[in-house]
């Protein structure tokens, strides 16, 4: 499974489910946490929205 990010200057990413740690209300903004790609610990980064992408699907 796979989580798309859609950052706010509309520009988007993927991350595997596995990686992702949590997304959250902070300020007033919806934030992301997800593991780093060496696997040292965590970062936050702002994001605009989130979908699931399962199995099968075209990932667009």
């Amino acid at each position: 499974m796979m989580v798309k990010f859609y950052y706010p200057d509309g520009d988007w990413c993927y991350r595997t489910i596995q990686t992702v740690h949590a997304v959250i209300h902070k300020e007033g903004k919806l934030i992301a946490r997800a593991e780093r790609g060496e696997r040292s610990g965590y970062y936050e980064f702002e994001i605009s929205a989130f979908e699931l992408k399962g199995p099968g699907e075209v990932l667009t």
